[in-house]
């Protein structure tokens, strides 16, 4: 697939440039070379790209959801056909290598596989009336028009995780990509295309937050916001779309707690807990980012950990354990809230710092990064980062460990690292999160699988599993009186 010199929207069936002709750079994350320009949509492309939505979603909902499962598993069939070209958009404009592009291709496909499966088992409910002569039944039904707002972490996996369940439901759709991350969407739009999908059913828009999101969440015609991003923009979506009682769904993160107990095995907590903070460059709602270590272990683990971290490769290659981050203003940002971590007391004990020397100074890199020495209050403990950093904790026990891992305003994920069922299964009772692992990383739902959190991790909804339909679907009761002296 040629990358165009200017990706453009693609409403109605159709590419389209902004309404205006404006434009802005993408640049390479790996290099901050200029990849293409993209669109830079702004209220009169949502309005365009939602009135093609309305006119052709009714018509979608009228073909079965078994047909629309036919038509999604022949995006998903065209998307593996061409994972290859995906992975290497997805590498290109993430930085992350080939490899580990290659595999989210592979994850956005599986979701595809699984949402176009449930056109099969699309369940309502029949149950009994009290009343005799009467059927009491339930049935899904759509909703209407889905906005659909992704982040940059993961681009083409986002895209699967909220486009395949929506459509399935018979919604229509207009995705607005991130700005970070605009090939991904276009790829995946022009595919639905070509697999199938009607003509405005499936609408893809490019821009920045305030100029092209914020249209898309205050329109009037879009029943149901699908966000996944940060808590400030959750709350100001929960307060716009929901002032006319539309249906929002929010992902909004965590800083996800992975607890090493005294009895773990230490080589395989060492493994998971490195991935867990360092891959995707910690680019993950479901990062590691905070480590809670046993004291008889600390200074065991602790090393462990450096020792790993520090044969750690960053850069784009296959043979990088992974790659930089996705702008440099969140670069930036990092690297800010590391130095006011130290100044608060904390002590960084690797990394730290953007690295700058001739393999990595033109792109966004920030070295992997482990700190010691902060409380559960500080600042780095309660905000998402978003970056390869992760903070070590000194705990006495294992009912502290469940304290400081509660002393959070997030509640996506959650880990522990123990031997013992008793602690394993208590620990699970207790973490407040919306995923529990025991002996593996924070990180690696799986697409038959609901995923979300609590707190200020979300809403409450659940992506992924069959639970993503009740995101993207309502209830219809029916009741249906018969009258057998009429037979």
């Amino acid at each position: 697939m040629v990358i165009p010199g200017t990706i453009p929207n693609f409403v109605d069936g159709r590419e389209s440039p902004a309404a205006d002709g404006r434009e802005f750079d993408k640049l390479n994350p790996a290099t901050g070379a200029r990849i293409c320009g993209v669109a830079r949509s702004q209220k009169a492309d949502i309005v365009a790209a939602v009135a093609a939505a309305r006119r052709a979603q009714a018509a979608w909902a009228d073909t079965t959801v078994v047909k629309r499962g036919e038509i999604l598993r022949d995006a998903a069939m065209m998307m593996r056909a061409r994972q290859g070209e995906i992975a290497e958009i997805v590498s290109l404009e993430t930085g992350k290598s080939r490899k580990d592009a290659f595999g989210e291709a592979g994850a956005a496909i599986e979701m595809g596989f699984f949402v176009a499966g449930e056109g099969r088992r699309f369940y309502g409910k029949t149950t009994t009336s009290a009343s005799p002569n009467k059927a009491a039944l339930i049935m899904r039904q759509p909703l209407g028009v889905a906005g659909l707002i992704i982040a940059a972490n993961t681009p083409i996996a986002n895209v699967a995780w909220k486009a395949f369940p929506a459509l399935l439901c018979g919604n229509s759709a207009i995705l607005k990509a991130s700005e970070d991350t605009p090939i991904s969407a276009w790829a995946a739009a022009k595919m639905f295309h070509e697999a199938g999908v009607p003509a405005g059913v499936f609408n893809v828009v490019h821009g920045f937050g305030k100029e092209a999101g914020a249209p898309l969440v205050e329109h009037a015609d879009v029943d149901i916001v699908s966000f996944t991003g940060s808590c400030e923009v959750g709350r100001y979506i929960q307060r716009t779309a929901g002032e006319r009682l539309a249906k929002v769904c929010l992902e909004l993160g965590g800083k996800n707690p992975l607890i090493v107990c005294d009895d773990a095995n230490l080589e395989r907590a060492a493994e998971g807990a490195t991935l867990a903070a360092f891959s995707n460059a910690g680019q993950r709602c479901a990062a590691g980012s905070r480590i809670l270590v046993f004291d008889a272990v600390y200074d065991r683990f602790k090393q462990m950990l450096l020792d790993r971290t520090a044969t750690l490769r960053v850069g784009p290659g296959d043979d990088d354990d992974f790659g930089p981050v996705i702008n440099e203003e969140q670069l930036q940002n990092m690297v800010k809230s590391v130095e006011r971590a130290k100044k608060n007391g904390a002590t960084v004990l690797v990394g730290g710092q953007r690295l700058t020397d001739e393999a990595h100074k033109n792109g966004f890199y920030m070295a992997p990064t482990l700190i010691e020495g902060a409380t559960a209050g500080d600042e780095i403990s309660e905000t998402e980062l978003f970056g390869p950093i992760a903070i070590l904790y000194r705990v006495t026990n294992f009912e502290e460990a469940i304290t400081v891992a509660n002393a959070s305003p997030f509640g996506l994920t959650a880990a522990v690292y123990t031997q013992s069922v008793n602690r394993a299964m208590t620990f699970l009772s207790r973490i407040q999160a919306g995923v529990g692992v025991v002996n593996g990383p924070t990180y690696g739902s799986e697409p038959h699988m609901p995923f979300g959190g609590l707190k200020q991790s979300g809403n409450g909804a659940r992506e992924a599993g069959t639970e993503a339909l009740d995101v993207y679907s309502d209830w219809k009761t029916i009741y249906i009186n018969h009258d057998p002296a009429a037979v």
